[in-house]
């Protein structure tokens, strides 16, 4: 066993009774290991806090200055935006960025948190709703400043941004109802995140001030979902005049699915999306739909890091954005077959 300040990762191995090798692709998921092996490596990688010294020379100095930013997807039209205004804001408070994806998998979820303690980076911003509570407390007792979307509640060495759904949703079944809607639908996100929950929710909510109940059906939050819901829908006994979904990706899915079976957005329905990706102002008709403020999102996160960086702030707060209605064509006064 090394008998040094540091571990290395032949201690790890020793420690668990696996090759180098094997610890290796657990730290980088980079090849599938068996649940209880993987486990046992990760147990003992806490256990002897083993981190990697990715960049020994600069490291050596201590912190680096790369603040960290841990997405979901790259893929995802709703990110590019978050990740421009992080980017800018770190380098007008001269620091620069250390970019991770998840793909929604818990080990590659693992492995970027893995990855920013490693190079030392003294703050990162959890963009992705899918974190366990033990991550986020993991990261603080690194020493590293964290802000969270709308996952892990403010605390010790942590911030979150809490992302209120319901001015944009509410507005959103508030303006088609004014226009004579009564049967709506919600196309939701998966109910693993909590995002998705909470649009749900904020969805219900505005209904209920109407005393009206919607369908739900349950997507995976891309362009098939879509497709599969339209399928659903059109067996029903009958069609939805309102329809929301939980991304702009499943509205423009809908809208194409529509269009395949000759009903037509907004004249027989109105579909509203969520985010306001670049391209939803694009598509034809362009999509009416409840912003996400992206930039602001990434912007805030680099600065609530360096809030907490700056003054050394062991407190953790609760930040709020909101969301808002963007009327563009695809929603109208509801037809009369289906109102």
């Amino acid at each position: 066993m090394n008998s040094g300040a540091n571990p290395r990762m032949r201690d790890v191995a020793l420690r668990c009774g696996v090759s180098e090798s094997t610890v290796s692709h657990v730290l980088n998921g980079t090849k599938k290991v068996a649940e209880q092996t993987r486990e046992k490596i990760l147990a003992a990688i806490r256990e002897l806090n083993y981190h990697r010294d990715s960049d020994a020379r600069r490291l050596a100095r201590g912190r680096s200055n790369f603040l960290g930013l841990i997405i979901s997807d790259i893929e995802n039209p709703f990110y590019p935006g978050l990740i421009k205004s992080f980017e800018t804001a770190a380098i007008e408070f001269g620091y620069e960025m250390l970019l991770c994806t998840t793909n929604y998998q818990q080990e590659r979820t693992e492995s970027a948190f893995r990855k920013m303690i490693e190079n030392k980076v003294p703050g990162v911003a959890v963009m992705t709703s899918r974190v366990a509570p033990s991550m986020a407390d993991y990261l603080a007792e690194q020493g590293i400043a964290s802000v969270f979307l709308d996952s892990v509640a403010s605390g010790a060495m942590r911030s979150n941004i809490r992302v209120d759904y319901m001015n944009g949703v509410a507005g959103a079944v508030n303006h088609l109802h004014h226009m004579g809607h009564r049967d709506f639908a919600l196309v939701a996100g998966p109910q693993d995140r909590a995002s998705h929950v909470a649009y749900r929710d904020a969805f219900e909510l505005a209904l209920e001030h109407w005393k009206l109940v919607p369908r739900i059906i349950e997507g995976n939050n891309d362009s098939d979902s879509g497709e599969q819901a339209v399928t659903e829908l059109l067996t029903a006994k009958r069609l939805p005049t309102a329809i929301l979904c939980s991304n702009d990706v499943t509205a423009m899915s809908d809208i194409r699915a529509f269009a395949k079976c000759g009903v037509r957005v907004p004249e027989d329905v109105s579909v509203v999306g969520a985010d306001d990706i670049p391209v939803a102002s694009l598509t034809q008709p362009p999509l009416t739909t409840v912003r996400m403020p992206r930039e602001r999102l990434g912007a805030l996160a680099l600065q609530t890091l360096h809030e907490m960086l700056s003054t050394r702030s062991q407190g953790g707060v609760e930040l709020t954005v909101e969301t808002e209605l963007i009327l563009r064509e695809t929603t109208r006064i509801a037809c009369q077959i289906g109102a």
